[in-house]
């Protein structure tokens, strides 16, 4: 790979800067590509855009940044998209910063303090080399700036026509997955939480087989109707909105109720009765509960240390499955009444039995 240390000033970067949506962003007279389909969307906070601005200000140095150069002599970013928009977007006043006790855009400054900030230099590698060598270098210099998440390099590595496509769905500020699908998500489109989340669904958790065997569809057409599918389906099946909701992984429910005869009205009341359980430690896991009947999702409310000692007095001792006595800390604590037919995590519905009983009981 070739490496060469260039010189560029702030005002020949911002040179016919875009930000849009179809095109993606450029800057240095449209030469510059910023976000290629590898990188992440803009996330830098308010605090981070702003000391960005500050550095070049006060001439402080700023970090180094890394251009790919292209065969056709274009370049495009491999680390410091970040630095770059913030620099546009400033120059651009789409943003103010705080100086001498005053909220200033770019073009409230004097015209010495504008033609200080044009007139810095930045420092940017260039380099040349194949897609694969570009893109290890990328993973590399990354380790030591804000950490990329999982999918943001399967992003890199899986780069081409769908990466871009399925972006537009879900990556986006805004984008449609996030416009139908953020009651019952976690996590940001930007930082790809959704992108991931979508394939992990739809492939059994497979994001980087599913993103190899698609690397170079068209679209991504298949992932977005089938996220569409998923939401439907939830909406239907569970109409009143929870926040609890938003912690369920609802493709896999899909994949393997989609096609059950379902009655949301008596989903519904169940649902009502269970958030009110006071047993029941874990809400988000109901709405797989009343689906598959596996009490493991509700993390039942455990006997406390005191209820244990209290039943194991009682019964001194004595497991009343085996009838042998045993100490505490070779018994477990049981249900008498179980806890779906109605027996509460109380004092007088505990009972203490042998571990070996007890797991046997258990199915472990």
């Amino acid at each position: 790979m070739k490496i060469e240390l260039k010189k560029v000033l702030v005002r020949d970067l911002v040179e016919d800067y875009e930000d849009n949506d179809e095109l993606g962003v450029r800057a240095y007279g449209g030469k510059l590509d910023v976000r290629p389909p590898y990188q992440r969307e803009f996330v830098y906070k308010d605090k981070q855009r702003d000391a960005v601005i500050e550095t070049l200000r006060r001439n402080f140095p700023l970090n180094v940044m890394y251009w790919a150069v292209r065969d056709d002599g274009t370049f495009e970013v491999i680390d410091g998209q970040q630095r770059t928009i913030s620099i546009c977007q400033y120059v651009e006043s789409d943003f103010s910063i705080s100086i001498d006790g005053h909220q200033l855009s770019f073009h409230n400054l004097q015209q010495d303090q504008q033609d200080q900030i044009l007139d810095y230099e930045l420092m940017v590698y260039l380099c040349e080399g194949t897609d694969s060598e570009r893109l290890d270098w990328f993973k590399t210099i990354n380790i030591a700036g804000e950490k990329l998440t999982d999918q943001e390099l399967r992003n890199a590595v899986y780069h081409g026509t769908w990466v871009s496509a399925a972006k537009k769905f879900f990556s986006k500020n805004g984008c449609p997955a996030y416009a139908i699908g953020s009651d019952y998500m976690t996590g940001s489109p930007i930082r790809q939480d959704y992108l991931e989340t979508a394939i992990k669904w739809i492939n059994n958790g497979d994001v980087d087989g599913y993103m190899a065997a698609h690397q170079h569809d068209p679209n991504a057409n298949p992932l977005w109707l089938y996220f569409q599918n998923v939401i439907a389906w939830v909406k239907a099946t569970f109409p009143k909105r929870r926040k609890e909701m938003r912690s369920v992984q609802w493709g896999p429910l899909y994949n393997q109720f989609k096609d059950a005869d379902l009655d949301p009205v008596k989903l519904e009341a169940e649902i009502f009765t269970l958030m009110q359980d006071e047993d029941v430690t874990k809400k988000s896991g109901i709405y797989i509960y009343v689906l598959n009947r596996e009490e493991r999702h509700l993390s039942i409310r455990a006997f406390t240390d005191n209820q244990k000692r209290e039943a194991y007095e009682r019964q001194e001792g004595i497991c009343p499955v085996c009838k042998e006595h045993f100490e505490l800390a070779e018994m477990e604590a049981d249900h008498i009444t179980p806890w779906h037919a109605g027996g509460r995590t109380i004092a007088a519905n505990c009972k203490m039995l042998c571990k070996e009983d007890n797991r046997r009981k258990s199915g472990v």
